[in-house]
């Protein structure tokens, strides 16, 4: 229940507390007084929707700060949030809403704890519901209406439609995936193909030695110069050990002065490690000699295996141009190629196991659907009865009222589109509400609407935004009596301008607009007051001008009148 409604700087309030009591609770005044602004302020207390046009011109920063008193949920749900509680019988929530140039920021706490507008919403449902004829547009929602009728079916209703959306999750999910795996296969089958190409060309040109380039440069140098290296090896080999023209070699060079220095050693030991260096010099020119002339012998022309040479080299260098700049790379490349292939060939399941688990989830999906669809079709017909039962006292006896149920491909919520079907008159045919319901008709069907779902749902308070607005005299009556029967469960907050309703509150506010000096200034500004009306005087002039259309002595007597009347009612009531 909502005790205590602090507001600052919110629209026209700059100041506003307000102390709620249990029963019916009625906000009165004339129309722009600025009723509707306070339950605004509910609304956004909750984490409902704000723009900057809600904080008061000239400030920055607007406060709305709701007290409510404990129950077992909501201590249950406090736990379950680990916040702790104030006291013992209420929990505070407030919110700070602050502007800036560029944009709005709103903070919510609940008994200080900041909170985020996910924890809100799942706590705004069990606190306060709001009905105000606008939700004419609520009613021609198929979600909308959907959830009214589940919500009227009770648990065992509710745990079915919790079965349908777990498999609707389970049949959403086998159908995600076999969409992605049928993209996915033409994906795969495309790099599956390019793949077995690479491997293949790659495998046939058998790469296997990184330095293959650099060996063949150097055999194809050799090839293209045989004849070079053939007159120079000669020449070399004539300079070192055996020269045609009887010149000296360098052997012969080297072996006159190995003589030389053998002559010297007699007379000087210390100069035999110099002739041990000359020998070994014969020796080492001697062999090169020998050698020399056998590579210059054993060469010879092979323009076949320098045109394979070639070939190969061409090869390699289309290689590396399609994949790797150097040889090293695409062997590289090559390598882990082979491993993705093999993963694309072993690794996907079949799209046939995927189109049977994906018909698996679409039958239990259909099944527990059709079950959801029972149990609607059930709570239709009950809601059907219940709901004409609380027409017949707000003058609505002769309408007809049925709960439309057809099928629709299966969602999350089931594979129901449903409609509420109404006709208010004898022999006129059932349409849907929204299309036929006048203001009046469409304000006492919420009305009866919420009755019905007062035992059904947690919010310990009901408020009622002008739903009597477009009725008058018994009708009107009618309405007071029901919102006061509602009252009886639940603390019920209504704005009215119907003095009939008035009259019923246990509590009840007067709404007006005053123009005050800003601050001691000369500047005037305009600000929403409220008035509690305490006493039986105070209320009695309220009525009266609410009644209007009588002299002042006639609608004094009149608004007694309402007052004695709506006591009679309670008496009756608690009898």
């Amino acid at each position: 229940m909502l005790l205590c409604l602090r507001i600052e700087n919110f629209a026209l309030i700059d100041h506003l507390e307000l102390e709620f009591g249990a029963g019916l609770n009625v906000l009165t005044g004339e129309t722009g007084a600025g009723k509707s602004i306070i339950l605004d302020a509910i609304d956004a207390v909750l984490g409902g929707k704000v723009s900057s046009r809600v904080i008061r011109t000239g400030t920055s920063r607007a406060l709305v700060e709701g007290t409510f008193s404990i129950n077992p949920f909501l201590s249950a749900w406090l736990s379950e949030q680990e916040i702790d509680l104030i006291d013992d019988n209420s929990v505070i929530i407030s919110r700070d809403i602050s502007a800036t140039t560029s944009n709005i920021r709103t903070r919510s706490r609940i008994n200080g704890v900041l909170v985020n507008r996910q924890i809100m919403g799942s706590l705004r449902d069990r606190l306060v519901e709001i009905t105000a004829q606008g939700q004419t547009l609520q009613v021609g929602q198929s979600a909308q209406v959907r959830d009214w009728l589940d919500l009227y079916g009770g648990d065992s209703l509710m745990q079915q439609r919790q079965k349908v959306a777990v498999a609707f999750s389970a049949y959403h999910a086998a159908h995600q995936t076999l969409e992605k795996r049928r993209t996915s296969e033409r994906e795969r089958l495309q790099q599956l193909d390019l793949l077995t190409y690479q491997v293949q060309e790659l495998g046939a040109a058998n790469l296997s030695d990184v330095q293959e380039m650099e060996l063949l440069t150097q055999e194809r140098e050799r090839l293209n110069h045989v004849v070079d290296l053939q007159q120079m090896s000669y020449k070399v080999y004539q300079a070192l050990y055996q020269n045609e023209d009887e010149s000296p070699t360098a052997s012969d060079l080297l072996g006159d002065s190995d003589a030389t220095l053998t002559n010297m050693v007699e007379f000087d030991s210390q100069l035999q490690p110099l002739l041990e260096l000359v020998r070994d010099a014969v020796t080492t020119v001697m062999e090169v000699g020998r050698q020399i002339s056998a590579y210059g012998e054993g060469l010879e022309a092979d323009p076949q295996r320098l045109e394979e040479v070639e070939e190969r080299m061409r090869e390699l260098k289309q290689i590396c141009r399609k994949y790797g700049q150097t040889l090293t790379e695409a062997i590289a490349y090559y390598e882990r190629i082979q491993i993705e292939l093999a993963e694309l060939n072993n690794s996907e399941q079949s799209i046939e196991t995927l189109e049977q688990q994906e018909q698996v989830c679409l039958q239990h999906l259909n099944q527990v659907s059709q079950q959801l669809t029972q149990l609607r079709r059930q709570t239709a017909a009950s809601l059907e009865s219940h709901l004409l039962a609380e027409l017949k006292p707000l003058a609505m006896d002769k309408v007809k009222f049925q709960v439309e149920i057809v099928p629709t491909s299966p969602t999350a919520t089931g594979a129901d589109k449903i409609t509420f079907m109404f006709s208010p008159n004898p022999g006129e045919p059932i349409q849907p509400l929204t299309e036929i319901a006048s203001g009046g008709e469409m304000s006492r069907f919420l009305l009866a609407l919420k009755a019905c779902f007062n035992q059904n749902d947690g919010a310990e308070t009901m408020v009622f935004d002008e739903i009597d607005v477009g009725v008058s005299g018994r009708v009107a009556q009618a309405i007071a009596e029901k919102l006061h029967q509602l009252s009886q469960s639940y603390q019920v907050l209504c704005v009215t301008h119907q003095p009939l309703v008035a009259a019923m509150a246990d509590h009840h506010f007067r709404v007006d607009k005053q123009v005050i000096n800003n601050n001691g200034s000369t500047e005037q500004r305009t600000v929403v007051r409220v008035t509690s009306l305490d006493n039986l005087s105070t209320r009695r002039e309220e009525l009266a001008q609410l009644s209007g259309g009588k002299s002042a002595n006639e609608a004094i007597a009149f608004a007694g009148s309402l007052l004695l009347q709506a006591a009679n009612h309670r008496r009756q009531e608690q009898s």
